[in-house]
């Protein structure tokens, strides 16, 4: 009779841890990364009555089964669905990381590593990473600072927000390259400025420069005679600081010393005043026609050039423009002489006049405008001005065109498809040097490559720019760059992004991984610990995608118990629970009646 009571006794507290199970899953249902927990039942061992006897040969009876008279039962294990993956809810947070596999993340409270699933993290104040709900340190792998590669050692403390992480260090340009097209039709290539081409550099500070170049087609051949191709020379004419001033020259450095070397471009040669369309009267340039039209007035035009033909903006009447400028009075005049180059070369074309006593003097157009802008004033050279009379020579409005030195570097392509031939008459020869190093201070030299220049036709449009950087990109420079953002990635690599366009390894969330994780032991807070049965860390750690896992940020792990599971469990283990407490009541009541039929 008292096994009953035995029985029921057990079966009440086995239900009852039961219920507790159950209950402890239903209030962590909210819990962030919380893994549920299952009771397995086990009867307790039974009072043999009669053993087991085998069949008897001599008296022809069978076999029979032991008499065995269970005890009760008892609790046979409390399991943890550590393997089942919760629900994702999403965050926003970039620091909330759900963990995808099997693995666990690995935290430090100061004395031990423990694991958890709860990645709801952020940033402290001393810049670690580090658990929301038990300030916890995350522990990871470092860069190496020689190889900025992860040095997968040991586990250590993730201090993403350091103050060397806070700034990415600026870089002086090494690298750039010209590219795009240079159309031999565009009227820029053969004006006043040329092709104008900016390049966007840094000095080792991260301030920011501008070097213009300038583009100006000739007709040069290469030196060999191999090929035809097509010249232009490349200068530097300029370079300013970030605000548009010019940078200021140190002393004996000028902008010639910069860049290239002197080469002779344009083709000796002539060009003749056009009488028959054009004429000179007095200082002012006409054009034949059924009615005279006035062009230019020299007068004028030297006047508001300050008689040196310096200033090309100022303006003055140019025909019936009266808003024209002086360089529009000099393209005027250069067309009248079959002039196309730049107004520089224009201006320094220059004339031999032989007197009839046999006297030769050489006399440059930008003399011979002044002298006949001064016509009435008593201060020209009559032998100057085109109307010149009683010189040997015979064209006297023929000037030549001896070829134009200038410092930069010759770049030739190939006529023929348009491909970029070289630099200086020479093929092998593809890269030119911007020597800011003759500044001083923070400048640095700067390799320009010109493979990916060509001359196609392009409809009379140039396109050609110049890039900081080589090819890859390498060697562009930068400004000193703040951090804007910080994101994680699927294995756990933490990049920092920075103003300047430039991304840092800062390092890279480990995780722990355990031959049976459903030996580890809680701890609360979320937190487990290694035990023997589960298998020991090692310090080290392992990459999530090893095992084909994954870090997803802005989302975290939610609890992986199941509701609707738990409420059946519950129903059932309260049936169990009453039926025990009848069994109870039942013995009882009838151990009650033994005593009595004793009295």
């Amino acid at each position: 009779m008292m096994r009953s009571l035995f029985s029921g006794v057990a079966g009440l507290r086995t239900h009852q841890t039961r219920m507790d199970v159950i209950g402890n899953n239903i209030a962590n249902v909210n819990t962030v990364g919380y893994k549920s927990s299952s009771m397995v039942f086990a009867d307790l061992m039974s009072q043999t009555t009669q053993r087991a006897s085998g069949p008897n040969a001599a008296t022809g009876t069978g076999g029979t089964n032991a008499r065995q008279i269970g005890l009760g039962v008892k609790g046979g294990a409390i399991n943890i669905n550590i393997t089942g993956q919760g629900s994702a809810q999403s965050t926003g947070n970039p620091f909330d990381i759900m963990i995808e596999g099997d693995n666990f993340f690995v935290v430090n409270n100061g004395t031990e590593n423990l694991f958890t699933r709860d990645g709801s993290f952020y940033v402290d104040a001393a810049g670690n990473l580090a658990m929301t709900s038990t300030g916890y340190n995350v522990m990871g792998w470092q860069v190496d600072p020689e190889t900025m590669d992860i040095r997968k050692d040991t586990v250590s403390a993730l201090r993403i927000m350091s103050a060397a992480n806070l700034t990415y260090p600026a870089e002086a340009t090494s690298q750039a390259n010209m590219g795009g097209i240079l159309d031999k039709n565009d009227k820029d290539t053969t004006s006043a400025n040329g092709k104008v081409v900016n390049l966007q550099f840094f000095d080792a500070l991260g301030y920011s420069y501008t070097a213009k170049f300038s583009f100006k087609k000739s007709d040069k051949s290469d030196a060999d005679k191999t090929k035809s191709t097509d010249a232009y020379s490349l200068e530097l004419v300029g370079i300013q600081d970030d605000y548009g001033n010019d940078v200021e020259m140190p002393d004996g450095v000028t902008l010639k010393d910069l860049f290239g070397d002197v080469t002779e471009q344009l083709k000796a040669g002539k060009v003749s005043f056009d009488s028959a369309n054009y004429a000179w009267n007095g200082t002012v340039l006409t054009k034949k026609g059924n009615t005279t039209t006035n062009l230019v007035d020299l007068a004028a035009l030297v006047t508001a050039a300050g008689q040196d033909l310096s200033n090309r903006t100022a303006t003055l009447q140019v025909g019936d423009n009266a808003n024209a400028t002086v360089q529009d009075g000099l393209d005027a005049i250069a067309k009248a002489y079959g002039y196309e180059g730049s107004t520089e070369d224009f201006l320094s074309l220059k004339r031999t006049i032989t007197a009839a006593d046999g006297t030769k003097a050489t006399y440059t157009m930008v003399q011979m405008l002044t002298n006949l802008a001064n016509v009435g004033t008593g201060t020209p050279d009559d032998t100057m001005l085109p109307t010149f009379v009683g010189a040997a020579s015979g064209d006297d409005t023929t000037f030549e065109t001896s070829g134009r030195s200038y410092n930069g570097v010759e770049v030739l392509f190939n006529s023929n498809n348009g491909d970029f031939y070289g630099l200086n008459g020479a093929s092998t020869l593809t890269n030119a040097t911007l020597n800011l190093s003759k500044l001083g201070g923070n400048f640095s030299n700067i390799t320009i490559d010109f493979t990916q220049l060509s001359e196609p036709d392009n409809k009379g449009t140039s396109t050609a720019s110049a890039t900081s950087g080589d090819l890859k990109g390498l060697g562009a420079g930068r400004r000193l760059g703040k951090m804007i953002g910080v994101s994680i990635q699927q294995n756990g690599m933490i990049y920092a992004s920075y103003d300047n366009g430039m991304t840092k390894l800062l390092g890279q969330i480990a995780t722990a991984s355990f031959p049976n994780a459903s030996g580890l032991e809680k701890h609360g807070d979320n937190m487990y610990s290694a035990t023997l049965n589960s298998g020991q860390f090692d310090g080290i750690g392992v990459d999530i995608t090893a095992s084909g896992g994954k870090m997803t940020t802005g989302v975290l792990e939610m609890s992986n118990v199941d509701l609707s599971s738990e409420f059946t469990e519950m129903i059932t283990t309260q049936r169990g629970f009453q039926a025990n407490s009848r069994i109870i009541t039942v013995s009882d009541t009838m151990l009650e009646e033994l005593t009595n039929l004793k009295r």
